[in-house]
């Protein structure tokens, strides 16, 4: 089974991207981040037209999780419980007998800000939310945009980046404590070289080009479900396509 995560950066700016990436690819499932577009607004049509099921929780203009399947998609729930529920950054769903987390957790603006308490707290809740929902020993997946790199072989320059709020002592240890819930970074179990991106950002020239890259995007399983994964891989193709997303996807596959 394969399951793919990619924060689209606007799903409808992107929707050639992600069609054509889908029927080449055949992944079971994806999980996207930063649809960027309202229920109302969501485009169902081409997904239905390749044989994509699909359950999504959008906004205008920001944030918005979708999961697409090639399998049937149940019990889907949004949001944390408590308030706020953040509905659009969290959907989580059972497909083929395997439970799916998309997140796409908040980015933090600046370490002094609220906002970055807000990351910080936000990562407690989700805690909170897998301790009381599920057993380690469950089959869950936990994907998404985590805004968080975190080794330093996941950022192109580990001295000067240490403490951006993607970067960052409190950060990592915030990541660590859900971690050491009972997850595994699956990319991590495939692959131990430096180098590896799933987030190149616009703003700095030919950042794609020179490989001056943030690993942002993970995918993770419990421990019995990590040991089942027979692969995970960045498909960096996508972000040479014409209007590409400033993240790529990240793909794991597992013997079920």
């Amino acid at each position: 089974m394969k399951i793919a995560s990619f924060n689209v950066n606007s799903l409808r700016a992107r929707l050639p991207i992600v069609i054509q990436w889908l029927t080449k690819s055949q992944v079971d499932v994806l999980c996207v981040q930063e649809t960027k577009v309202q229920d109302a607004d969501f485009p169902t049509e081409p997904f239905d037209e390749i044989g994509y099921s699909y359950a999504f929780r959008g906004q205008k203009s920001y944030n918005g999780v979708a999961i697409l399947s090639k399998h049937p998609i149940e019990h889907v729930e949004y949001g944390l419980p408590d308030e706020p529920k953040d509905e659009s950054r969290l959907i989580q769903a059972e497909i083929a007998g395997l439970t799916i987390v998309n997140t796409y957790v908040p980015q933090g603006h600046s370490p002094d800000s609220e906002k970055f308490q807000y990351k910080l707290h936000w990562f407690g809740r989700l805690l909170d939310y897998f301790q009381r929902n599920f057993l380690p020993d469950d089959a869950v997946v936990w994907v998404g945009d985590l805004n968080i790199a975190p080794t330093p072989i996941d950022v192109y320059d580990p001295k000067t980046l240490l403490g951006h709020v993607c970067f960052h002592p409190a950060v990592h240890e915030a990541l660590s404590q859900v971690m050491a819930w009972g997850f595994v970074d699956v990319f991590r179990k495939h692959c131990d070289r430096p180098g590896e991106y799933t987030f190149f950002d616009y703003r700095m020239p030919n950042a794609f080009g020179r490989n001056l890259g943030w690993r942002l995007d993970h995918i993770m399983a419990t421990k019995p479900l990590a040991a089942k994964s027979t692969s995970c891989t960045i498909d960096k193709d996508l972000r040479r396509a014409e209007r590409p997303s400033d993240h790529v996807p990240i793909i794991a596959e597992f013997n079920r």
